[in-house]
């Protein structure tokens, strides 16, 4: 069998860490000959880096799917964005003040410094300046965006959409104004090679069309000989519902997002409650 975790808000507490009890279960189910990988938006290196802190070694579906690297290292799978499609995505990102973004390489994550000097001012907000719900998101996202691994500021994007050798994996935008989310989404939808995704109510993810969590997940498993059917996922975000799509049991955690719990097979504990520990519980008692 092989398991596909999401990190945030899945396998990663409130605190951002891999719980010890998170962590016994997959030691486990891997002693058992299950394949448990990671599956998350993340950057491969910000995810390595958290198995690596817990002593974990799995195959990583990074950036949504655009990129699948196996336990040593080596690439199974790169998917990155056609320079025709995210060079005018990115030029009008820059022109959009309430707007920040990202992009994403193979190993490293680029912002543009006045970019994030806008991220700084926006953590300085009080409670009562930030629209209504956003508190705790815009909190969690910036601790997020702030202590992830390889991060490199520039003066301008163009420095790496210029480089004919640099590939972009991903691209996320992040805006407290709704308005301005769903404008871009629509935009960047619009552009055929472009698949536009969510992990909260205050981003988007631009990734190649052929880049998704399901697909990703799925050549894993083809990787390592595995049926569709014997595939596993747990997710609770919107970027989530490709490899619940495709997989042949979705377990959605005590936190997710309603879409996601409405096609699940199995409701497990919040990611603050070690659900993963339990929804890998589950799993091992089903078989």
């Amino acid at each position: 069998m092989l398991i596909a975790l999401d990190m945030d808000g899945t396998l990663l507490n409130e605190n951002g860490n891999i719980s010890p009890e998170n962590r016994e279960a997959i030691i486990h189910a891997q002693s058992l000959g299950h394949i448990v990988a990671i599956a998350t938006g993340r950057s491969y290196m910000d995810a390595e880096r958290q198995l690596r802190l817990s002593d974990l070694n799995c195959p990583v579906v990074a950036m949504n799917g655009a990129l699948l690297i196996l336990p040593d290292g080596s690439e199974a799978v790169s998917r990155p964005l056609d320079k025709e499609d995210i060079i005018p995505v990115l030029r009008w990102m820059n022109e959009v003040p309430e707007l920040y973004y990202e992009v994403y390489t193979e190993d490293n994550v680029y912002v543009e410094l006045d970019k994030r000097v806008r991220l700084e001012k926006l953590a300085e907000l009080k409670d009562e300046e930030i629209p209504e719900g956003f508190g705790w998101l815009l909190k969690a996202m910036i601790a997020k965006q702030f202590r992830q691994a390889a991060v490199t500021y520039v003066e301008s994007m163009e420095e790496i959409w210029g480089k004919e050798e640099q590939h972009i994996y991903k691209a996320l935008a992040f805006s407290l104004n709704r308005e301005v989310l769903k404008e871009a989404s629509t935009r960047f939808a619009a552009i055929p090679g472009l698949i536009i995704t969510a992990s909260h109510e205050s981003n988007i993810e631009i990734n190649h069309k052929d880049a998704n969590k399901g697909t990703g997940v799925m050549k894993l498993a083809a990787h390592y000989g595995i049926p569709e059917e014997q595939v596993a996922v747990m997710g609770d975000s919107y970027n989530d519902l490709p490899m619940f799509e495709r997989a042949g049991y979705k377990i959605a955690m005590g936190n997710a997002a309603e879409l996601l719990k409405e096609t699940a097979d199995f409701i497990t504990f919040t990611n603050a409650e070690h659900g993963v520990a339990e929804g890998i519980r589950h799993l091992l008692d089903k078989k």
